[in-house]
């Protein structure tokens, strides 16, 4: 590998600390957006619940690669925080499906939107192409790691 390459994926890994340290303090400014109590882990499965709608909590564990117990707990947590509710699965009436509920889908859509324009106001010097250009390659970043 050559020392320029070797440079440059140094400078990306750097990069990327960065980005993962501001993804979490974001996430954290999120979740006392939503709610004073809600942790920032609860405020990746809120938002996902609120995106895919209801769905069991096995699914939520398969998706976020937890055991059942850990999404048991951070779903009760949710639940005695009014952000989520619990209904009958129609296909399986021994289990349960968990959803956003109402407010909480109210809640996240106003932090969205009150993100999406701070996070306009820091790029505002970025024309469209740029902002484009970079969507589509950080896409592409994305989908190579996912081979991993």
């Amino acid at each position: 590998m050559s020392t320029t390459r070797t440079e440059s994926l140094m400078r990306l890994e750097q990069e990327v600390g960065v980005l993962i340290r501001r993804i979490r303090r974001v996430i954290g400014e999120r979740a006392q957006a939503v709610h004073e109590d809600l942790q920032p882990a609860s405020y990746l499965m809120l938002s996902y619940l609120a995106e895919e709608g209801p769905m069991r909590a096995s699914r939520m564990a398969e998706t976020f690669q937890i055991d059942k117990g850990a999404i048991s707990r951070q779903v009760q947590h949710l639940v005695d925080l009014g952000l989520v509710e619990r209904t009958d699965d129609p296909d399986d009436g021994r289990a349960m499906l968990v959803s956003a509920s109402p407010e909480a889908v109210r809640l996240l859509s106003q932090v969205q939107v009150q993100r999406r324009a701070w996070l306009d106001l820091q790029l505002g010097d970025w024309d469209e192409a740029e902002l484009d250009a970079f969507v589509s390659e950080l896409g592409r970043y994305n989908k190579a790691l996912d081979h991993s």
